[in-house]
């Protein structure tokens, strides 16, 4: 028998998640900085300042941005790790790692950073090689987390650290509240007017709400071998930072 997952709040056999999730990045890959922009009023920069200070990343060190997209915390991670250093930009989706391949070109970023398209669950990388492994927003699209999870403690050097930035649970009943009726009732017709692609944006307003919230997901990660696992909400919680270490 076949195991099923969800796609947004449809149930769909979990081989089939892959393309489901890879066809809506190639709809939004071209409007998807933009589209960040409108969503959060810009916000999103701010929470993705905050995780690239948590990185412990030095010059010469070497960084793994998985389902990097268009780049935003590598073009973070090239300054902290230097020429000597190292970072490497990983997507399943070769338009979104197009988009990402091209900002950081534009910005002359070109020496110390790598790219590769690979499956977060089954990282193409070598065991106890990064300093940092960082997802960002993409967690959620993955079909198994807990083999995601185990792939970035695989690769992850002993001493090194995952960082997941990811949308969670937001903290207040009034939060609550109010993000979910900005969420199912404004994004989706940004995304209609913006990307002309609605229903793409519906589903990562649904995929939000099927992630786990904070401690489920310190949970999991204590579950794929990670300790010292904490987590910093932000926003009230709609978004949060989980930091797990590797020893």
């Amino acid at each position: 028998m076949t195991d099923t997952t969800h796609f947004g709040y449809r149930e769909v056999d979990e081989y089939e998640k892959a393309d489901l999730v890879g066809n809506v990045f190639r709809s939004v890959a071209k409007n998807y900085d933009l589209m960040n922009d409108l969503m959060s009023f810009g916000v999103h920069r701010l929470w993705k300042q905050f995780a690239v200070g948590q990185s412990g990343l030095h010059k010469g060190g070497k960084a793994l941005d998985v389902a990097g997209g268009s780049g935003d915390l590598s073009i973070k991670f090239s300054t902290q790790v230097g020429s000597t250093g190292q970072v490497i930009i990983t997507d399943i989706n070769e338009a979104m790692l197009t988009v990402g391949r091209e900002r950081l070109i534009d910005k002359g970023i070109i020496n110390n950073v790598q790219y590769a398209i690979t499956d977060a669950e089954q990282l193409s990388f070598a065991d106890d090689y990064f300093n940092c492994v960082s997802i960002s927003f993409g967690l959620r699209n993955v079909t198994r987390i807990e083999k995601a999870l185990s792939s970035m403690y695989r690769v992850l050097k002993p001493g090194g650290r995952l960082l997941v930035l990811e949308f969670s649970k937001p903290q207040s009943r009034l939060m609550r509240t109010a993000y979910d009726t900005y969420s199912f009732n404004v994004i989706p017709k940004i995304g209609k007017v913006v990307a002309k692609d609605e229903q793409s944006y519906r589903y990562l307003v649904e995929s939000i709400r099927k992630h786990p919230d904070q401690e489920t997901l310190k949970c999991m990660m204590q579950d794929a071998g990670f300790e010292d696992i904490k987590y910093h909400n932000l926003t009230g919680g709609v978004v949060a930072l989980h930091i797990g270490f590797k020893y």
